[in-house]
């Protein structure tokens, strides 16, 4: 059998920052949600705009800031969701990171949980 796309996997990592709009607001950083529930999405947007503008131009890197910032569990580790195949991920998220080259960082991404930038790792 030849190798369908739909066995297709990838390996990503994320920034995820949560705001007034999430489905869930509460994370490891912010368990109660007060943060994540007084930002708009607006702010939350411009805040990953700046973050990815810094990781794109190499002063910072992109699993040190997510360890700090990102939302998600896999914040500690630095942002890696290790490989996934279609139907696993939420609709917009798969598509980005499908999108991408091995290497590359999404633009801004507007998923339930939030919004992220991703970086494809594999």
């Amino acid at each position: 059998m030849s190798s369908s796309s739909s066995s297709e996997k990838v390996r990503a990592s994320h920034i995820l920052i949560k705001h007034e709009g999430s489905r869930r607001k509460a994370s490891w950083k912010d368990p109660e949600g007060r943060v994540i529930s007084a930002t708009t999405r607006e702010a939350a947007a411009a805040r990953l705009k700046g973050l990815r503008e810094d990781i794109v131009s190499g002063r910072a890197r992109f699993d040190e800031i997510a360890s700090q910032i990102s939302d998600c569990s896999s914040a500690k580790r630095g942002g890696d969701l290790g490989s996934f195949g279609r139907g696993q991920m939420q609709k917009p998220f798969e598509e980005a990171t499908f999108a991408l080259k091995v290497g590359e960082i999404s633009d801004i991404v507007d998923t339930d949980s939030g919004v992220h930038i991703i970086l494809r790792t594999g």
